[in-house]
């Protein structure tokens, strides 16, 4: 999918980078859709809990087959659609037994393409789905689920994918597209190869108007704000220093960690994302 950068006709046009896709141009289909309230950063009692969210293009909620239980039912690959909700693409299955899909589009697969999900070891092609457990090491795999069965959790972004390590007894590891090394149960199911649509992050909006679309709202600088509302506020003239970046808060901004000491998932990481290896 190439990047278009376009002739510079209006001021918003000069500095957009275009990531044109080749995709149906077409309605999502009616009966993988359901409408879906977007809850602009507000939690249950309608207070914000996370900030610049709001606004946009109102999307239809495409329902996505991430467990891929459909086992040794071959599929063809009818179209490649967008999907306003992620920044991969869809891929519609049409399935043997009659029964339409979504799943993520895998890098390299086509309208026409066949694809298969099983338990036991078939062509080792993009898009088919199968137990980590008879995957061969080295392969880049992506919708990768965290308990068997459980539906895919890891790597569904654009143009990711996973590097299967090795696999001993009931544990796998992987290596994650953020550099982390960790282990899953290796009766999980993964697809073979990466998720499509890498050129998603060449784009370049070009204008705020853009970004409103999508539901980005403005963002202010803290050192732009007054001391009352932010730690990093206030000075006589730009202030450099006096402070490590904070949230408006108090909360450190670069660095330093605040994933969750009581997470489950956290004895199964060997290699952390920042290159430290886990004590155990």
């Amino acid at each position: 999918m190439p990047i278009v950068r376009k002739k510079p006709v209006t001021p918003s046009e000069r500095f957009h980078v275009q990531n044109k896709q080749n995709v149906a141009k077409k309605r999502p289909e009616r009966k993988l859709t359901k409408g879906h309230h977007r809850k602009k950063g507000r939690n249950a009692y309608g207070r914000i809990t996370s900030r610049r969210r709001g606004g946009g293009h109102k999307r239809l909620y495409r329902k996505i087959d991430f467990k891929r239980d459909k086992i040794d039912i071959p599929a063809t690959i009818n179209e490649i659609e967008y999907d306003p909700n992620r920044s991969a693409n869809l891929a519609l299955l049409f399935y043997a037994d009659g029964e339409k899909r979504y799943i993520l589009a895998p890098n390299g697969t086509k309208v026409g393409d066949v694809l298969v999900s099983s338990n036991e070891a078939v062509a080792f092609n993009a898009g088919n789905a199968m137990p980590l457990s008879i995957i061969p090491p080295a392969t880049r795999v992506h919708a990768i689920e965290m308990q068997p069965g459980s539906g895919a959790k890891l790597a569904r972004s654009a143009g990711v994918g996973a590097r299967l390590i090795s696999v001993e007894g009931d544990r796998a590891t992987l290596k994650m597209p953020s550099g982390e090394i960790r282990m899953v149960n290796s009766r999980c199911r993964a697809t073979i190869g990466a998720v499509g649509n890498a050129s998603h992050q060449n784009a370049v909006m070009g204008k705020a108007g853009r970004n409103r679309w999508k539901g980005r709202r403005p963002r202010v600088r803290g050192v732009a704000m007054n001391p009352v509302d932010h730690p990093m506020g206030g000075g006589e003239g730009r202030t450099s220093g006096g402070g490590h970046p904070t949230s408006p808060w108090g909360q450190l901004s670069k660095g330093y960690p605040t994933r969750s000491k009581s997470n489950p998932t956290n004895s199964f990481i060997l290699v952390r994302r920042n290159g430290r290896k886990v004590k155990k």
